[in-house]
C-alpha cells in the first residue's frame, strides 16, 4: 500500500476538517494563515492551484493516507526545476493525533520514490525549524543529510525564522 497519493478536489472536505483541527498545532511551524484558509473554499481554491502547477509540471501534491486510505496530511515536492538542477523542495505535515505513528516516515519514502523514480530527479532538498526535532528525525530516517543552517529562511508563525537544512541525492541519475 502506498503511503501517499497525487491530492484531488474531492479531499477538500477532509483537509478543510483537518486545517480546522490542527489549526493551533500546526501554527508554529507554518506560514500565517488567514481565515479564508480554514474554510472549504479556501481549501478548494489552495488544491486548485496545488493540481495546476502540478499540470504545468512545477509540483508534485500528495495527500498522506494511513492504512485505511484515510487522509492524514499533505506532502509536496514544491519548486520543481528540470534542466541541470533537477532539484525540488519538499513539504509535509501529519495531522497531530497521527503523529508518532511512522506515517510522516513512510510518506517521505513514498513522495522520495515518486522525486526519483518517476521524476528523474536529482536532489530533494528539505528544510525543519530549528527545534522541530521530530521532523528532523524523519528527515534523517529517510536518509536526508544535514547540510548546513539557513538564516531567516521562511517566515514562519509571523516571523523570519532560522532552518536546518537537509538534501537527499539520487545517485542514479546521470
Amino acid at each position: 500500500m502506498s503511503a501517499t497519493r497525487l491530492i484531488s478536489l474531492d479531499d477538500v472536505p477532509e483537509l478543510t476538517r483537518l486545517a480546522r483541527v490542527n489549526r493551533d498545532f500546526l501554527a508554529p511551524t507554518s506560514p500565517e494563515r488567514d481565515d479564508a484558509f480554514f474554510t472549504e473554499e479556501g481549501q478548494r481554491a489552495g488544491v486548485a492551484d496545488a493540481l495546476e502547477r502540478h499540470r504545468a509540471g512545477t509540483t508534485r501534491p500528495h495527500v498522506i493516507v494511513d492504512e485505511r486510505e484515510r487522509v492524514v496530511g499533505r506532502i509536496t515536492l514544491n519548486e520543481i526545476v528540470r534542466g541541470p538542477f533537477l532539484s525540488c523542495h519538499l513539504g509535509y505535515w501529519v495531522a497531530e493525533q497521527d503523529n508518532g505513528r511512522g506515517l510522516a516516515t513512510a510518506a517521505v519514502r513514498d513522495i522520495v520514490r515518486v522525486a526519483f523514480d518517476e521524476l528523474g530527479l536529482h536532489r530533494v532538498q528539505a528544510s525543519t525549524l530549528l527545534h522541530n526535532a521530530a521532523s528532523q528525525r524523519v528527515l534523517e530516517r529517510t536518509g536526508f543529510e544535514r547540510i548546513g543552517l539557513a538564516p531567516a529562511y521562511l517566515r514562519i508563525d509571523g516571523r523570519w525564522q532560522d532552518h536546518v537544512l537537509f538534501q537527499l541525492l539520487n545517485h542514479d541519475v546521470s
